[in-house]
Protein backbone atom coordinates (compact mmCIF):
# COMPACT_ATOMS: atom_id res chain seq x y z
CA UNK A 1 0.00 0.00 0.00
CA UNK A 2 3.06 2.17 0.83
CA UNK A 3 4.20 1.42 -2.62
CA UNK A 4 1.12 2.74 -4.28
CA UNK A 5 0.80 6.02 -2.15
CA UNK A 6 4.51 6.61 -3.28
CA UNK A 7 4.29 5.87 -6.90
CA UNK A 8 0.75 8.10 -7.32
CA UNK A 9 2.42 11.08 -5.69
CA UNK A 10 5.96 10.90 -7.65
CA UNK A 11 5.47 13.01 -11.16
CA UNK A 12 5.39 11.53 -14.21
CA UNK A 13 6.09 12.14 -17.96
CA UNK A 14 3.97 9.50 -20.74
CA UNK A 15 3.66 7.46 -17.57
CA UNK A 16 7.36 7.75 -17.09
CA UNK A 17 9.30 8.60 -13.95
CA UNK A 18 11.57 11.50 -14.30
CA UNK A 19 14.41 9.03 -13.75
CA UNK A 20 12.94 6.66 -16.36
CA UNK A 21 12.48 9.44 -19.04
CA UNK A 22 16.10 10.47 -17.98
CA UNK A 23 17.02 7.20 -18.53
CA UNK A 24 15.47 7.25 -21.95
CA UNK A 25 16.27 10.51 -23.16
CA UNK A 26 20.17 9.46 -22.03
CA UNK A 27 20.20 6.46 -24.15
CA UNK A 28 18.86 8.47 -27.17
CA UNK A 29 21.19 11.20 -27.24
CA UNK A 30 23.98 8.30 -26.79
CA UNK A 31 22.59 6.71 -30.15
CA UNK A 32 21.56 9.64 -32.12
CA UNK A 33 25.02 10.80 -31.71
CA UNK A 34 26.65 7.54 -33.13
CA UNK A 35 23.98 6.87 -35.96
CA UNK A 36 24.70 11.10 -37.32
CA UNK A 37 27.85 10.70 -37.01
CA UNK A 38 28.00 6.82 -39.14
CA UNK A 39 25.53 8.00 -41.38
CA UNK A 40 26.76 11.61 -42.02
CA UNK A 41 30.20 9.66 -42.18
CA UNK A 42 31.46 12.55 -40.65
CA UNK A 43 35.49 12.33 -39.19
CA UNK A 44 35.08 14.84 -36.42
CA UNK A 45 34.18 14.53 -32.55
CA UNK A 46 31.97 17.29 -32.83
CA UNK A 47 29.29 15.17 -34.29
CA UNK A 48 29.37 13.26 -31.35
CA UNK A 49 28.38 16.22 -28.98
CA UNK A 50 24.51 14.21 -28.21
CA UNK A 51 26.26 11.44 -27.18
CA UNK A 52 28.73 13.37 -25.05
CA UNK A 53 25.81 15.11 -23.47
CA UNK A 54 23.59 11.76 -23.24
CA UNK A 55 25.94 10.08 -21.09
CA UNK A 56 26.61 11.38 -18.36
CA UNK A 57 22.34 12.50 -18.33
CA UNK A 58 22.42 8.12 -18.49
CA UNK A 59 25.02 7.71 -15.83
CA UNK A 60 23.64 10.14 -13.00
CA UNK A 61 19.72 9.05 -13.71
CA UNK A 62 20.64 5.55 -13.01
CA UNK A 63 22.92 6.42 -10.49
CA UNK A 64 20.02 8.64 -8.75
CA UNK A 65 18.04 5.09 -9.00
CA UNK A 66 20.63 3.15 -7.59
CA UNK A 67 21.45 5.70 -4.49
CA UNK A 68 17.82 7.25 -3.36
CA UNK A 69 19.28 9.22 -0.38
CA UNK A 70 21.67 10.88 -3.06
CA UNK A 71 18.69 10.93 -6.06
CA UNK A 72 18.56 15.18 -5.58
CA UNK A 73 21.93 16.17 -6.36
CA UNK A 74 22.17 13.39 -9.35
CA UNK A 75 18.73 14.47 -10.72
CA UNK A 76 20.04 17.95 -10.45
CA UNK A 77 23.20 17.02 -12.27
CA UNK A 78 20.96 15.44 -14.94
CA UNK A 79 18.64 18.79 -15.36
CA UNK A 80 22.20 20.55 -16.10
CA UNK A 81 23.38 18.70 -19.02
CA UNK A 82 19.87 18.84 -20.43
CA UNK A 83 20.25 22.65 -20.01
CA UNK A 84 23.94 22.18 -21.96
CA UNK A 85 21.55 19.92 -24.54
CA UNK A 86 19.22 23.08 -24.83
CA UNK A 87 21.55 25.68 -24.85
CA UNK A 88 23.86 23.59 -27.39
CA UNK A 89 21.07 23.15 -29.45
CA UNK A 90 20.52 27.41 -29.89
CA UNK A 91 23.26 27.40 -32.33
CA UNK A 92 20.99 25.86 -34.84
CA UNK A 93 19.99 29.63 -34.91
CA UNK A 94 23.39 30.55 -36.47
CA UNK A 95 22.96 28.78 -39.70
CA UNK A 96 19.09 29.71 -39.47
CA UNK A 97 20.42 33.70 -39.40
CA UNK A 98 23.03 33.35 -41.67
CA UNK A 99 20.83 31.47 -44.34
CA UNK A 100 22.53 28.03 -44.59
CA UNK A 101 20.00 26.04 -42.45
CA UNK A 102 20.52 22.57 -43.56
CA UNK A 103 23.30 22.87 -45.67
CA UNK A 104 25.27 20.58 -43.47
CA UNK A 105 21.54 18.41 -42.75
CA UNK A 106 23.19 16.12 -40.25
CA UNK A 107 24.97 19.09 -38.12
CA UNK A 108 21.65 21.12 -38.09
CA UNK A 109 19.71 18.20 -37.62
CA UNK A 110 21.36 17.11 -34.55
CA UNK A 111 21.31 20.65 -33.32
CA UNK A 112 17.45 21.10 -33.76
CA UNK A 113 17.20 17.54 -31.85
CA UNK A 114 19.32 19.23 -29.35
CA UNK A 115 17.25 22.18 -28.76
CA UNK A 116 13.96 20.28 -28.79
CA UNK A 117 14.09 17.20 -27.05
CA UNK A 118 16.63 19.82 -23.99
CA UNK A 119 13.91 22.26 -24.08
CA UNK A 120 11.35 19.56 -23.41
CA UNK A 121 13.30 17.95 -20.64
CA UNK A 122 14.49 20.75 -18.62
CA UNK A 123 11.01 21.87 -18.93
CA UNK A 124 9.79 18.17 -17.35
CA UNK A 125 12.92 18.19 -14.82
CA UNK A 126 11.88 21.64 -13.54
CA UNK A 127 8.30 20.35 -13.24
CA UNK A 128 9.25 17.64 -11.47
CA UNK A 129 11.41 19.38 -8.81
CA UNK A 130 8.38 21.49 -8.54
CA UNK A 131 5.96 19.02 -7.56
CA UNK A 132 8.55 17.43 -5.58
CA UNK A 133 9.10 20.15 -3.87
CA UNK A 134 4.72 20.57 -3.26
CA UNK A 135 5.20 16.71 -1.58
Amino acid sequence: MNQEINDSLEYKVFGLTIENLSIFYGSFLILWGVAASFASGSDSLTSFIPSFIGLPILIFSNLSIKFVNKKKIFMHIVVIFGLIAFLGGLDFFRSVFSGNTFQNFWADTSKLILLTTGAFFVYQCIKSFIHARKN
